[in-house]
């Protein structure tokens, strides 16, 4: 990944070599300028992800430098630091007036400047490149908003209604909606609520902007799952603030999620391969059998054509199907011969025993329907709650498919080994009264190319 860039515009080599050496401290590339002049010549020569300038110099000072920047359709989402003596009011606010994103005095740059630096690119690096769908059925504050969201370095599309809009972001899903209350078609409130309903978009923060200050409507948009409020006619330099502060707050919270989710999950993992691995020490003859029921599922998962986040899931659910086995007394679970009616009803309490031990964990609670429902039956027959047809989890039905045929082609204490071929007729014989049929299509379309590829 490429070190961010910052270009120092200053008339004093010292106080750019001050500035400078302390950025390269943090793996921060620096170009230096000594007037403006240079740097607006640099800034047209080259992108930078931060300038940062003084206001009195020579020839153009740093209100001139920050205006022209702006001015230009390929800085104006630049940041700019002013830097300064002068701490007179008025000054500070012809900074902010010119488009600089902060203002910093010379005589508190060395506690303010670096976490200002360190605040400017980390926004910029989260909201690089970030698409905003923005709604309105009018023409004009569409062009005015999407002008300030792509001046500011976001990614705009634009939408006339509701419909128009949801059909938009089915396809390809914004990181942030703004959208208009009343509108024809479809309109906010419903647009809101779609989105908010579904699955795979109700994460993206939603704004809604109108014309109007219902207080009511305003509650009711935010009980509905709307991040903000915006009433028209507002600043289009508040609705970028607004913009930046919901995708920065937004992200930060997804990496935070995202990174104690990983440890979790590695933690977990291990406890859980720990789990698999004393149960399957028990019984040498289900060595592995979790591993291959795993990638077995996942090829009938991806033959049905479920996403990889289902499949990665899945594969999880697999190796955990025959956890409750863990609580199943060895006399039972490894005798050499048939069981009785009391041994094998405590052999099929370990699908419940294996959901119980999972449901404390909450990132176990999409895969527990597949681990609890891998005996069930197509016809009702099987155990634990005697499902049917497409009431039994999808991803149970998978994994009971793979757990079949692993279970019949490898030797049990109870049986030996059946063939390949002998399997396979099996599987077909007791599909569909047993085995979900579209499940088997899959594994036997499977099969068939494994068995295709070993030959060819």
């Amino acid at each position: 990944m490429l070190n961010p860039q910052v270009l120092i515009v200053d008339d004093s080599k010292t106080i750019r070599s001050v500035i400078s050496s302390e950025l390269k401290k943090y793996s921060i590339d620096v170009t230096e300028a000594a007037d403006g002049l240079q740097g607006l010549h640099y800034t047209r020569e080259r992108h930078y992800d931060l300038v940062i300038t003084d206001i009195t110099m020579p020839g153009l000072d740093g209100y001139q430098l920050c205006t022209e920047i702006k001015k230009n359709p390929d800085t104006q989402s630049t940041p700019v630091i002013m830097l300064s003596s002068n701490e007179r009011h008025e000054q500070i606010e012809r900074g902010f007036e010119v488009g600089a994103a902060a203002y910093v005095t010379k005589n508190k740059a060395r506690k303010d400047l670096l976490p200002y630096i360190r605040e400017i690119l980390n926004r910029a690096k989260l909201l690089r490149d970030k698409l905003v769908l923005v709604v309105d059925d009018s023409k004009y504050i569409l062009n005015v908003v999407e002008s300030g969201l792509t001046s500011a370095g976001f990614k705009v599309i634009t939408a006339r209604n509701g419909l128009e809009a949801f059909e938009m972001v089915s396809e390809v899903a914004p990181h942030l909606i703004l959208s208009d209350i009343n509108m024809p078609v479809m309109d906010g409130i419903k647009l809101c609520e779609k989105v908010q309903n579904h699955p795979g978009l109700s994460h993206i923060p939603f704004v809604i902007m109108s014309s109007g200050s219902d207080r009511r409507t305003m509650r009711e948009l935010l009980h509905k799952g709307a991040a903000a409020f915006l009433v028209k006619p507002f600043n289009i330099d508040q609705l970028v603030i607004t913009a930046e502060k919901l995708l920065s707050d937004h992200f930060q919270i997804i990496l935070q999620q995202r990174e104690l989710f990983k440890k979790e999950r590695t933690l977990l993992m291990g406890s859980i391969t720990s789990l698999i691995q004393a149960l399957e020490a028990r019984d040498s003859y289900t060595k592995g059998h979790s591993d291959t029921v795993s990638n077995l599922s996942v090829s009938i998962a991806k033959k049905l054509g479920l996403k990889e986040s289902e499949r990665e899931r899945i594969a999880f659910a697999a190796r955990l199907h025959d956890l409750g086995k863990i609580g199943i007394r060895d006399d039972i679970l490894l005798k050499n011969g048939p069981l009785t009616d009391n041994e094998f009803a405590k052999i099929k309490e370990h699908p419940v025993l294996g959901a119980d031990i999972l449901s404390p964990i909450p990132s176990m609670e999409d895969i527990i329907p597949a681990v609890l429902h891998h005996h069930e039956k197509m016809n009702g027959t099987g155990y634990p709650h005697g499902l049917s047809g497409n009431k039994i989890p999808l991803w149970a039905r998978i994994i009971s498919t793979a757990d079949v045929y692993d279970a019949l082609t490898t030797d049990r204490p109870y049986k030996k080994a059946f063939t390949h071929q002998q399997t396979m007729e099996f599987i077909d014989n007791i599909c569909p009264n047993e085995l979900c049929p579209e499940c088997v299509r899959a594994f036997q379309a499977v099969m068939q190319e494994t068995t295709a590829n070993c030959t060819s």
